[in-house]
């Protein structure tokens, strides 16, 4: 596996990460450095993946060693993503999600996103809101992903994302035009 290594300075403070090619070596456009569109692009293909709510898809998206932060959480690595994911989804049942570029630069690309969801035990609504901030490597797959997320119980009727399960349609609106 072809790796790159990259140092960055964090505070003061220099990190070691290792941005690395998928093993397949196939890219998955579109790859940085990130236009506008491009990285739109980027952002509703990761939002329709994580509606698809099929953690093989989405884990498809991650290099094959991805670093995540989600929350408290830390996961390496596809497998650990998919049984990440796996677990979510049985737990937070009608998901429903909206992503929205925030800004791009080079390789990096932050978004802001709100979903709705089910609370299978508790039987209780919730919209989670969060940012998160992305880092591809030369490919195109998603080598680190850090998610802070703030879940805010509602109401059923609190409920602003109505879609069937599933790609949210193209005329639905965004979450700047709904106001959240």
């Amino acid at each position: 596996m072809l790796r790159r290594a990259t140092i960055l300075a964090n505070r003061g403070l220099m990190v070691k990460t290792t941005l690395a090619r998928d093993m397949s070596g196939v890219a998955r456009p579109p790859v940085p450095p990130f236009s506008r569109d491009s990285a739109a692009l980027k952002v509703r293909a990761a939002e329709d993946a994580w509606n698809s709510r099929d953690p093989q898809r989405v884990a498809l998206a991650y290099s094959t060693d991805s670093v995540w932060r989600n929350r408290s959480e830390f996961i390496n690595g596809r497998q650990e993503i998919e049984a990440f994911l796996t677990r979510k989804w049985a737990q937070e049942t009608q998901y429903r999600l909206i992503k929205e570029l925030f800004s791009f630069d080079g390789n990096r690309i932050a978004v802001r996103f709100a979903y709705e969801w089910l609370d299978v035990d508790q039987q209780q609504w919730y919209r989670a809101y969060g940012n998160e901030n992305w880092v591809f490597d030369d490919q195109g797959y998603m080598a680190q992903r850090f998610a802070a997320i703030n879940d805010v119980p509602i109401d059923e009727k609190d409920r602003r994302f109505h879609w069937p399960q599933g790609r949210r349609p193209d005329d639905h609106p965004g979450l700047s035009d709904l106001g959240l």
